[in-house]
């Protein structure tokens, strides 16, 4: 099992140490080279050239520091978001639980691609519009999952024992009641950002997130989809890039669930 699991471990720190140290990479992926113009792979280039002559290795490494940029800061503030909304939803309770439900079940009734498709529409192309459209549409999942868990928790004992003592209420939810929730957060949180990976690479795709010459895995598919039949080197490679970091990232979301469950078993 341990040798199962290091294996998508390091395709994606393989991918994350290429986005960090693409600025310190001699990469040149916005160089246009017309005799190089869909060049397949070879021993030189192993992902070849692309319509403009292009290094699609070296967008690719650039593609990966667009996704995994856009999933971190998407997940880090949906994450709080949704932490803290659907914290004080539980804990509150009344009208102002009533209320988050009607704006979770209002999100979730409505496609959350869709949503940020047409948020990202509205808003005009590029990253940063990007990046708030995905990070509207994917704080319900964290609030939906932090209200459940602090429900769970709030009428533990040692939780009314801190209440009898005259602890505040908000000591009582950094102190006591977010460190017991955070473990199923940070599960949800790997897949939410598998989720964003693909998101991105969607948006991108359709001209809604980053704009040329930037570099993305969606944008370079879209770009390849005209020379398909001639060049399948320039969708292949993005594609099996998406591939790689979303299967890996899912794999070790389970991996890292499983081992959190056999963790409360034993504490329970």
């Amino acid at each position: 099992m341990a040798r199962l699991i290091s294996i998508p471990l390091l395709i994606l720190l393989t991918w994350l140490v290429l986005a960090l140290c693409s600025p310190l990479l001699p990469l040149e992926p916005d160089m246009i080279a017309l005799e190089k113009i869909l060049v397949p792979p070879n021993w030189q280039q192993w992902f070849g050239h692309d319509d403009l002559g292009r290094s699609i290795a070296s967008r690719l490494i650039m593609g990966a520091r667009t996704s995994l940029s856009v999933s971190i800061i998407v997940v880090s503030i949906s994450l709080i978001i949704g932490i803290v909304l659907g914290v004080l939803g539980a804990w509150l309770g009344g009208v102002w639980d009533r209320a988050l439900v009607m704006v979770i079940d209002l999100f979730i009734a409505f496609p959350g691609i869709l949503l940020a498709i047409a948020l990202a529409g509205l808003l005009g192309p590029g990253l940063m519009n990007a990046v708030f459209a995905l990070s509207i549409v994917s704080w319900v999942g964290f609030a939906r999952l932090a209200r459940v868990q602090t429900l769970t928790v709030r009428e533990r004992d040692h939780v009314l024992a801190a209440r009898a003592l005259g602890t505040s209420e908000l000591f009582i939810m950094i102190k006591h009641v977010l460190p017991l929730i955070m473990a199923p957060l940070i599960v949800e949180a790997t897949f939410a950002f598998a989720g964003v990976v693909i998101a991105e690479a969607g948006l991108s795709f359709l001209g809604l997130g980053v704009q040329p010459p930037q570099a993305s895995w969606g944008s370079m598919i879209r770009d390849g989809g005209a020379y398909l039949l001639i060049a399948p080197h320039m969708v292949l490679a993005p594609g099996f890039a998406i591939l790689s970091l979303v299967l890996c990232i899912n794999l070790l979301g389970d991996r890292l669930r499983d081992a959190m469950d056999i963790k409360e078993q034993t504490t329970a």
